[in-house]
């Protein structure tokens, strides 16, 4: 499903939150001003980090990644790039840290999650209590890539992948079914802690969520989950814990921070799973 076809007049919306999303390719942002940027606004870890790498292509690859993390999140916090600071969890997943400032700007502290891949880094905030998200380019999965995953989801998934013929369509629903569980758990701060034939997404053909069955950990809580196509061949999703009946207003940009161009908006998907699933059910 296209961002396009999910676009709708947000203007007369009331009592929202807001998810910003930023999906960046690597030629956004040149090389020379990817590692100028990193020289001024990463901290020393993200420095080393970067210094880690054996090739060059990898290294601007994190370069601008993080370059994107720090430009978007001054952005919505109104500090400079160079004033935040992204502390990690014992897990590994990154945070940023709380402030008075922030907590006051919106009543809420900034979360957010970044994932890269196929050339491509997609970038989620909220002003909630998590976001995960994911991206995944359809045409880097070869067919034993395509099997791993097959083997890794619940029967019930398994079996509506293998409905769609052998090939692009199957592939494709795999990775609609990857994608969301991959931004799931990142949403719960767990990647890969939680296996991945613990919870089942039902999804409608043509995209969007239809209903999900949580792990057994978080079963009293709905999620909201969102899954576009928002350039040809490049699948994202987006997982958020749905806030009571409150509605949240998707503002979707692409490209590296410095347009002012609007970015598309929409609404997040009502929620699914948890108090919905059981009513359901």
């Amino acid at each position: 499903m296209t961002a396009a076809a999910q676009e709708t007049d947000t203007a007369q919306v009331t009592d929202t939150a807001q998810v910003t999303l930023w999906l960046c390719p690597n030629d956004g942002l040149s090389p020379e001003i990817a590692r100028l940027l990193a020289e001024h606004w990463l901290d020393a870890q993200e420095r080393r980090t970067a210094g880690k790498f054996l090739f060059e292509r990898d290294r601007l690859q994190y370069l601008i990644a993080h370059t994107l993390v720090r430009r978007a999140l001054a952005l919505e916090a109104g500090l400079a790039e160079a004033e935040l600071v992204i502390w990690r969890s014992a897990r590994g997943r990154p945070f940023l840290r709380p402030t008075s400032d922030l907590a006051s700007r919106g009543g809420r502290v900034l979360d957010f999650n970044l994932s890269h891949a196929g050339g491509y880094n997609f970038l989620g905030i909220v002003r909630q209590a998590r976001i995960g998200v994911d991206v995944e380019r359809i045409a880097e999965r070869d067919e034993n890539a395509v099997a791993t995953i097959v083997n890794a989801i619940s029967p019930q998934e398994r079996d509506w992948v293998r409905e769609a013929d052998p090939g692009p369509e199957r592939d494709r629903r795999a990775l609609r079914v990857w994608v969301l569980k991959e931004a799931y758990s990142k949403a719960r701060g767990l990647g890969l802690g939680i296996p991945f034939d613990s919870f089942v997404f039902t999804l409608d053909d043509e995209g969007g969520v239809r209903a999900f069955t949580p792990p057994a950990d978080d079963t009293g809580r709905p999620w909201r989950f969102l899954e576009l196509e928002p350039v040809p061949g490049v699948l994202v999703a987006v997982a958020v814990p749905a806030d009571g009946n409150e509605e949240a207003v998707v503002h979707l940009n692409h490209g590296f921070p410095w347009s002012r161009s609007a970015p598309q908006r929409f609404l997040l998907p009502e929620p699914v799973g948890g108090d919905t699933y059981a009513a359901a059910a």
